[in-house]
């Protein structure tokens, strides 16, 4: 089953970004090691918008806001239920393996640092989620992606099925 992904466009929305991980990488040249720096950014509207972009350079602002251009550029909507999401999933990228459920009002994000920050400029609120595999921010940020992508509301279940949205719920 091929995944439909619901992009949205950056200008519409009021987005806040978040920096995952800031890295310092050296690329080897004759006269010794240059440094430059890699950032993972998320970017959100609190409200089920959520995008992640990596940018490079030699300076750390200037990798920051590569990182914010390409994370409005990558922007998704994901379903979001009473403040949680929807069902269980399971996302995978790489070496990396993320467990997200939902949980009740009141619970909060419970998950990793990655994690987390996509969670919260997504918009949701209460979750339980694992990090399985690879703690690389990068393919823990992707896999979260894959796992909120996977995720459909109970009124797309309900409109696909043909029944109400109590018959979703209580089979």
């Amino acid at each position: 089953m091929t995944q439909k992904m619901n992009r949205v466009k950056a200008s519409d929305i009021d987005l806040k970004e978040k920096v995952v991980a800031i890295k310092r990488v050296a690329k080897v040249v004759k006269g010794g090691r240059r440094f430059s720096f890699s950032a993972i950014v998320v970017v959100g509207d609190g409200n089920g918008v959520v995008g992640y972009g990596l940018g490079k350079a030699n300076e750390v602002t200037d990798a920051i806001t590569k990182g914010i251009d390409d994370a409005k550029k990558n922007l998704v909507e994901v379903p979001v239920f009473k403040g949680t999401v929807p069902h269980e999933t399971l996302g995978k990228f790489g070496g990396g393996f993320v467990l997200v459920k939902p949980a009740s009002e009141g619970t909060g994000v419970i998950a990793g640092g990655a994690m987390r920050a996509v969670f919260e400029s997504a918009g949701i609120h209460n979750v339980l989620a694992k990090s399985k595999g690879s703690s690389n921010p990068h393919n823990v940020v992707k896999a979260t992606f894959d796992a909120l992508l996977q995720m459909r509301d109970p009124y797309t279940v309900a409109e696909q099925r043909g029944v109400g949205l109590d018959k979703v719920f209580n089979g």
